[in-house]
């Protein structure tokens, strides 16, 4: 009969003096031994009494509380591949069953905790007498003589008080938890409840957090002792703070398990001599944006509360791809991405990566140094800007079926009753292609074209692609981004993936299913997308789009050197008081590969004259392309395919290249001439503007490549380009070359005449022309391109919202020393006067505040960007 158990004592006892009673003949000695037993009797009685009492409570007890022997477990986040990425919990704790728990770890924490474990009845009396004996003699509760079920006991049920009340209640549960369960579960419940420090519950979690083992099996003996060493003070036992201390800890885990013989000295040997794994020190939590949104989804969609999912053990499944999410908090941890922050807030961004085939969201940043359920960025709306200009115009109007990428859109100052947007660059060229005008960002070929259109056309296109409007949106202002809410980027990268798949909307989501702790189904996705354009649509203007990010674009900054389409964005400060050409208030960039859709924003959280970025969207670019880079980094390229039953849209004939022009001072009349294109059946449409205007005018259609003018008047100079124009197609080529001709006052020498040179204008996407020669003149390159030489009098009339990488002007070279002016575009570097009396006007993106190789001069005039 169990000793331990009070019962058997009694037996025991009475049993014992009986023997040595009969061995007594003395009658007074047999009287005093009948008092001696009465009294030895009765204690005992009222010892069993009062264990009766204990046990009693303590079965009420386990049986009233049962539902908390129920562990807390945590719930494990996965990405796309159902590899785990994170857990959700409030305690990190991973459920093991004792036959994934090596035999020498239980024997490990036996040989440590509680030697007698298989011997006593869930309470050791030695032990407890060895307590009390300690508490009394130290006058304090310094000894707990418990035992695993014990601990067990007071973990579950129990406060960590010390006191003798709490501690009969201990013992009584303990006694019940004995009674009902088998000394195997009993040791489960505690090698998955002990706690092992640093938010971390039960073996399991403990060994994934301190050694990276999933599996235990895969535990050394060194290991599994330091774990067993750890319970009773997790902190000072930490492999991973205190690693001397937890080794010296481990090396008496290892002699008790010798003494014990559980293990031989070699073995003790040989674990004292190894080493343990690299410590992870990785904590899995909820600050990140990403994380914060899977949990707001999860309980969305599976009705659960956030304290259930935190300890309800449960499996979700998600969208997130880890390499693309890495690659965007990688970028958004490197300072120098960013623009330069204020003296009292970082500049803050935002990127989300959208997969535009099924709606799943890739990767999520909600802003730099994130907090725990703070502001998501990613889901807070800003201004668009000049991103906005695909979505509400060009793909309306081409779905509309009277535009394709080379329409010709207006491009000349105009007033819409009282909204008179301009050019920032204050440069008009007539007229421009749809394809030119999103390549360099015009703003009002832009507005004319939403106009055609009708308001009203690109909102309904718009809201198809879950853009929301308020009522005060209904102007045209919205065509370069004006909204009075704005938009969110994870809103930008859902549009903009409907371009890539041609021209379905697939909802966005994150979680694709979740099912508890046994693999039973809670919630699963079912997929969902709605064709909102047509694919000749979403076609035409992925190839408006691409044309943004090659060479001449305002997003070349953002090229990764696979297929890519996209548009920048900037909104203008618009503070009172505050004069800086350069500042900005927002800065997008919005672009997708046939893979993935994504949008970046930048900016401050509370713009104002001490924040407010003095950059444009080419930073956004960048982040773009550091992010994307490494995102489809071992991806396979992919190609934007043109879908069947889509035909290309009708190319405009190529332009001319050497249009040349000649004054005759005696006749007061000025021939032009050309080269003839080579495509057939063609006119030739000619523009003129006296430079005292802003825009070209159309003076000519002819099949002729030589013309005359007799229309001038002297003493003005005036300016000429060229288009080639298909009746067949409806199609216009780009501008020719401009020339400029001086036509003479009336006082000056009509004896003879003279040519003045040609000037060769760059046409957008060349590289400025290398040392060409002679005269003086004006060179102002193209906004957002490296133009910018005055090379003999060149002057480009580029207008763009915001420079490629190739930045600032170049040198103004007026062939041998002559005087060339140099006007920078939008760029990053400053515009460079030439080497005589050079005027370097710098770009507005990072250009510097003064012109440089200017021999006499610099005049520091700044480039606006187009954009709201």
């Amino acid at each position: 009969m169990h000793r331990n158990n009070p019962f058997g004592l009694f037996f025991y006892f009475i049993e014992r003096w009986v023997q040595i009673g009969e061995g007594w003949s003395n009658v007074k000695m047999r009287k005093w031994l009948f008092g001696f037993m009465t009294i030895v009797t009765l204690g005992l009685f009222l010892f069993i009494a009062g264990y009766a009492i204990i046990y009693i409570n303590g079965q009420n007890l386990l049986m009233e509380n049962l539902e908390k022997l129920d562990m807390a477990e945590a719930t494990i986040v996965y990405d796309k591949n159902e590899k785990e990425m994170s857990k959700l919990f409030m305690e990190n704790r991973e459920l093991a069953t004792l036959d994934e728990i090596p035999k020498k770890l239980q024997e490990a924490v036996i040989a440590t905790e509680d030697q007698r474990f298989d011997e006593h009845a869930g309470v050791d009396l030695w032990a407890i007498g060895r307590a009390i004996y300690k508490d009394i003699l130290h006058r304090d509760l310094v000894e707990g003589g418990s035992t695993i079920t014990q601990q067990v006991a007071k973990n579950m049920f129990l406060t960590a008080d010390k006191t003798f009340f709490r501690k009969a209640t201990e013992v009584s549960i303990a006694l019940a938890l004995d009674n009902n369960f088998s000394k195997e579960e009993i040791l489960e419940m505690y090698l998955n409840r002990i706690y092992f420090g640093r938010g971390t519950y039960g073996v399991k979690a403990a060994a994934k957090y301190y050694f990276g083992k999933s599996d235990l099996s895969k535990l050394s003996l060194l290991e599994m002792a330091v774990l067993a060493g750890m319970p009773k003070a997790p902190e000072t036992y930490s492999p991973s703070k205190n690693p001397e201390k937890a080794l010296e800890r481990a090396a008496i885990v290892l002699q008790l398990m010798k003494d014990q013989g559980y293990i031989s000295e070699e073995e003790r040997r040989a674990a004292i001599n190894d080493t343990l794994s690299k410590p992870s020190g990785k904590t899995d939590s909820s600050e990140s944006a990403i994380l914060d949104y899977i949990l707001a989804q999860a309980k969305a969609v599976s009705g659960l509360s956030e304290d259930e999912l935190r300890i309800g053990g449960f499996h979700i499944y998600t969208t997130v791809d880890s390499q693309a999410q890495r690659a965007v908090d990688k970028a958004f941890a490197n300072a120098e991405l960013f623009p330069e922050d204020g003296p009292e807030q970082k500049v803050q961004g935002a990127m989300v990566i959208v997969d535009p085939k099924t709606g799943g969201i890739a990767a999520m940043n909600g802003g730099r140094d994130y907090v725990a359920k703070g502001t998501n960025r990613a889901l807070s709306d800003r201004q668009p800007g000049s991103s906005f200009k695909p979505i509400v115009a060009y793909a309306p109007a081409i779905e509309t079926g009277k535009y394709h990428p080379y329409s010709m859109l207006k491009d000349e100052p105009m007033q819409f009753g009282n909204y008179k947007p301009r050019n920032l660059s204050g440069k008009y060229a007539g007229q421009v292609t749809m394809m030119e005008a999103a390549r360099r960002s015009i703003n009002v070929p832009t507005v004319w074209l939403l106009n055609e259109i009708g308001v009203k056309t690109g909102i309904n296109f718009a809201k198809k692609l879950e853009i929301d409007f308020a009522p005060e949106d209904r102007n045209l202002a919205i065509a370069l981004g004006g909204m009075t809410r704005g938009v969110s980027p994870l809103e930008m990268a859902r549009a903009y993936g409907a371009f890539a798949n041609d021209g379905k909307l697939a909802e966005t989501h994150v979680i694709t299913k979740i099912t508890d702790s046994e693999g039973a189904p809670i919630y699963t996705y079912k997929t969902s997308s709605k064709e909102v354009m047509n694919k000749r649509t979403a076609y035409y203007t992925t190839l408006l789009l691409q044309s943004v990010v090659q060479k001449g674009g305002t997003g070349v900054k953002a090229n990764i050197g696979r297929p890519l389409a996209g548009k920048t964005g900037t909104t203008q400060l618009g503070i009172p008081g505050l004069s800086d050409s350069k500042g900005n208030r927002d800065i997008w960039f919005v672009g997708y590969t046939p893979d993935y859709a994504a949008a970046v924003w930048m900016g401050f959280d509370d713009t104002n004259k001490s924040h407010y970025l003095k950059t444009g969207s080419g930073k956004a670019a960048e982040m773009f392309a550091a992010v994307m880079r490494e995102a489809l980094n071992g991806r396979k390229e992919t190609s934007f395919k043109r879908p069947e039953g889509v035909s290309e849209p009708v190319r405009a004939p190529s332009a001319v290249t050497d249009l040349q022009a000649f004054h005759d001072a005696e006749r007061r009349e000025t021939i032009l001439s050309w080269p003839a294109s080579k495509t057939a059946n063609v006119e030739y449409r000619l523009y003129r503007k006296e430079t005292s205007q802003q825009a070209f005018e159309l003076v000519l259609s002819t099949p002729a490549t030589e013309v005359v003018d007799i229309t001038l008047e002297a003493g003005k100079t005036y300016q000429y380009y060229v288009t080639v124009y298909s009746p067949e197609s409806d199609a216009e080529s780009d501008r020719s070359n401009i020339v400029e001709v001086v036509v003479p006052a009336e006082d000056e020498g009509t004896d003879e005449g003279f040519d003045l040179p040609i000037v060769d204008d760059l046409l957008p996407g060349e590289e400025p022309p290398a040392d060409e020669g002679g005269g003086t003149g004006d060179g102002d390159g193209p906004d957002g391109e490296s133009g910018g030489g005055g090379t003999g009098g060149d002057d480009g009339t580029g207008d763009g919202e915001q420079p490629p990488d190739a930045g600032g002007g170049t040198d103004g070279s007026g062939g041998n020393n002559g005087n060339g002016n140099g006007n920078g575009g939008d760029g990053d570097n400053e515009g460079n006067g030439g080497n005589g009396n050079g005027n370097g006007q710098p770009g507005s993106e990072g250009g510097t505040d003064s012109a440089t190789n200017g021999n006499n001069s610099g005049d520091d005039i700044i480039v606006v960007p187009d954009g709201l």
